[in-house]
């Protein structure tokens, strides 16, 4: 496949998990990649993994330093020579029962699941074509099915969300398309760590809301967004892209 002949894209998120696929995913379809994410080790693992036939570039940025990411959108553009999609999927996951739930987990996690995927929209529109430009936000299941122990990620992820439908009716003047991709459960290494919940939690509810196809492999979602930001995807923006084995019905 080379849908992505030509194509210049931002990426986030891409030292582990889905971001990681991603970047693996677009590169082998022929893309040019500027990839960014907290962890520069997680990064060059990446790098390493990428074999073409696109390319990938990387930079360390933390998606919560707004000159941070002022620097890397305006360095991506110029190292890439331009912007034609932007795909966020860097974020945080932390399960917070009600009791003990703080002021410091809900920045936390609005400040890398929304505040981030923001800031990289602002400034990659300065970018980003009219007429062909697009934006692929991560969401998730849990913006729009209750999880229990999760109040503080499904309203961060909710926030992701809504912020990318009203981007997208937003946007619809300059046919720039915003697609909300929202995976539900995914075997990543952020999934996989045992300290994801408080010990002690009874965690029966969630057989209920699993689906029966298991979790996702990260290369699945990878391949939702790779169509999502692609020509193929061309009549589809400003709706909620589920990609869940049908968790949700």
């Amino acid at each position: 496949m080379n849908r992505y002949d030509g194509v210049k894209v931002l990426l986030t998120g891409a030292a582990s998990g889905i971001g990681r696929a991603t970047a693996i995913r677009l590169t082998t379809e022929g893309a040019a990649v500027y990839a960014v994410d907290l962890s520069a080790e997680g990064l060059a693992e990446t790098a390493a993994a990428v074999t073409g036939p696109g390319t990938l570039a990387t930079r360390t940025v933390d998606v919560t330093d707004e000159p941070a990411v002022i620097a890397a959108v305006a360095a991506a553009a110029e190292t890439l020579g331009g912007i034609d999609v932007l795909v966020n999927v860097a974020g945080v996951h932390k399960t917070t029962p009600i009791e003990t739930l703080t002021v410091a987990d809900l920045n936390r996690l609005f400040s890398v699941n929304l505040v981030g995927t923001a800031l990289f929209c602002r400034e990659a529109l300065k970018h980003l074509p009219d007429g062909t430009g697009v934006i692929v936000n991560t969401a998730s299941l849990s913006a729009t099915q209750g999880s229990p122990f999760m109040t503080a990620y499904s309203a961060s992820k909710g926030a992701v969300l809504a912020f990318s439908l009203s981007l997208a009716a937003e946007l619809t003047a300059r046919r720039i398309r915003v697609v909300p991709v929202s995976p539900g459960a995914v075997d990543t290494p952020l999934t996989r760590n045992p300290g994801i919940f408080p010990a002690g939690l009874d965690l029966g509810y969630f057989s209920k809301i699993r689906s029966y196809f298991g979790a996702a492999d990260p290369e699945m979602i990878a391949a939702a967004i790779a169509f999502a930001g692609s020509s193929d995807a061309a009549y589809f923006t400003g709706a909620d892209f589920r990609v869940d084995g049908g968790a949700h019905t």
